[in-house]
C-alpha cells in the first residue's frame, strides 16, 4: 500500500570528519538538554569518552547512560519503561543492536532520536524499522526515522573492514530489490512509488563513482545507505531496499548453523538474484572486485547446502511479497549458479 500521509525525514544530517565530537553542539542547538545515551557495549576507546566530553562541553546532561548488549523486544521495552521523566531525546551510538534499540525506545517514548553509527554495516541506522528479536526470532518492527543522523567519517573509516563490506553488500541489494518491486507491479499489480525507486537507484550510482576505503568513499557509502532508509519512509514500504535477496538472508538467519553479517549474506544473494533477473550482474561483480568483497567471502566461505535450503524456503518468508523467486522454481538455476559461476566458486563450500 502506498503512503498517503506526510512523511518525516531527518532534520539534522552531518556526515563528516570529527562529527562525533560535535554531538553536544548539535543537541544544544536543538535544545535537547537531557538525553538518554544508548551505546554499544564494549565500544572501543576513545569513542565513549569523546561522546561524554562532547556532551559535557555543551552542558548536555546524560540522564541515562546504557550499554546495550541484547536487542530483544523485552529488554527494549524495559529500557523504555525505566527512562527518567526528564529525557528530551534519545541518542544511539555504536553498531546495529544499540541503534535499533535506541530507535525503538525513542519511538515508544515519542522522543526525537539521534543516530550516531560508528560503522556502516547496513542501512538500518536510518530506516523506519527496528530489527529486534521476538521470542528468539529476528523481526522488523515499526519505528521512526532519526531526527538527526551524525556520522563521523573518520570513525567509520577505522571500523573493521568487514563491517564496511557488509554495508556494500546491503547497498547493492537495491539493484535487485527495485527490480523485484517492478516485477511485482507487472505480475501482481503492486503499485510502485517512482520517487522512492529513483532515490534508491540514484544512491547506488553515487557510490559506484568512488567505491573506495577513504574518507570520500565512506561519505558516499554513508549517504547512500541513509538515502535508502529514507526511500523506505517515502513509500511506507521496505520495497526500495529489500527484495528476494533479503528473503534469502532472512531464511539463512533462521536455518544456518552460523549466520553471517547481514550485508555479507545479502550481497552474495543480490549477485545470485541478479542472474535470475537477468540484470545488473556485471555492475555488482565489478563493485565487489573494486572493494575486495569476493576476497572477504572466500576467506570464510558459506555452506552451499545451507544456501540451497534457504533459497527453497525464501519465498514463504514474507507472505504476499512477490519477487523473482515467486515467478518460477529457481532452485535448479541457483544450484547451477553456486556450483559453476566462476566468481562464486571460492565463496561456497560443501
Amino acid at each position: 500500500m502506498l503512503r498517503t500521509t506526510q512523511i518525516a525525514i531527518p532534520t539534522l544530517v552531518r556526515v563528516k570528519d570529527g562529527a562525533l565530537d560535535r554531538l553536544g553542539t548539535y543537541l544544544r542547538r536543538d535544545r535537547r538538554r537531557s538525553v538518554a545515551v544508548l551505546i554499544s557495549k564494549g565500544l572501543q576507546s576513545p569513542i565513549p569518552d569523546r561522546v561524554r566530553n562532547s556532551l559535557k562541553e555543551e552542558g548536555i546532561e546524560p540522564v541515562a547512560w546504557i550499554e546495550v548488549v541484547d536487542n530483544d523486544i523485552e529488554s527494549s521495552a524495559r529500557l523504555f519503561a525505566d527512562l527518567p521523566g526528564n529525557v528530551s531525546a534519545v541518542l544511539g551510538v555504536g553498531g546495529g543492536k544499540a541503534l535499533d534499540v535506541a530507535k525503538y525506545v525513542g519511538f515508544l517514548g515519542r522522543l526525537p532520536y539521534y543516530a550516531a553509527p560508528t560503522s556502516l554495516s547496513n542501512d538500518g541506522f536510518c530506516s523506519p524499522q527496528s530489527s529486534l528479536t521476538v521470542r528468539g526470532k529476528r523481526r522488523s518492527l515499526p519505528a521512526a526515522l532519526p531526527f538527526g543522523v551524525v556520522i563521523d567519517t573518520a570513525v567509520c573509516l577505522q571500523a573493521p573492514r568487514v563491517l564496511t563490506l557488509s554495508g556494500v553488500g546491503d547497498l547493492v541489494a537495491k539493484f535487485t530489490a527495485v527490480r523485484d518491486w517492478k516485477l511485482a507491479f507487472h505480475q501482481a499489480g503492486e503499485p510502485v512509488d517512482d520517487f522512492a525507486a529513483l532515490l534508491s537507484d540514484g544512491s547506488i550510482h553515487a557510490y559506484l563513482s568512488h567505491p573506495g576505503f577513504d574518507v570520500e568513499g565512506i561519505r558516499l557509502l554513508a549517504t547512500a545507505l541513509m538515502l535508502n532508509g529514507i526511500a523506505m519512509e517515502v513509500c511506507g514500504s521496505s520495497r526500495p531496499a529489500s527484495g528476494s535477496e533479503h528473503l534469502i538472508s532472512h531464511a539463512l538467519d533462521a536455518t544456518s548453523a552460523r549466520p553471517r553479517l547481514h550485508g555479507l549474506q545479502v550481497g552474495i544473494a543480490s549477485y545470485i538474484v541478479s542472474i535470475l533477473q537477468g540484470a545488473n550482474t556485471d555492475r555488482i561483480a565489478e563493485l565487489f572486485d573494486a572493494t575486495g568483497f569476493w576476497t572477504a567471502i572466500a576467506e570464510d566461505p558459506f555452506s552451499r547446502s545451507e544456501w540451497l535450503q534457504a533459497v527453497q524456503a525464501a519465498p514463504s518468508v514474507k507472505e504476499g511479497f512477490y519477487t523473482v523467486l515467486s515467478s518460477r522454481d529457481v532452485l535448479p538455476e541457483v544450484q547451477h549458479i553456486v556450483t559453476d559461476d566462476p566468481r562464486l566458486k571460492q565463496c561456497f563450500q560443501s
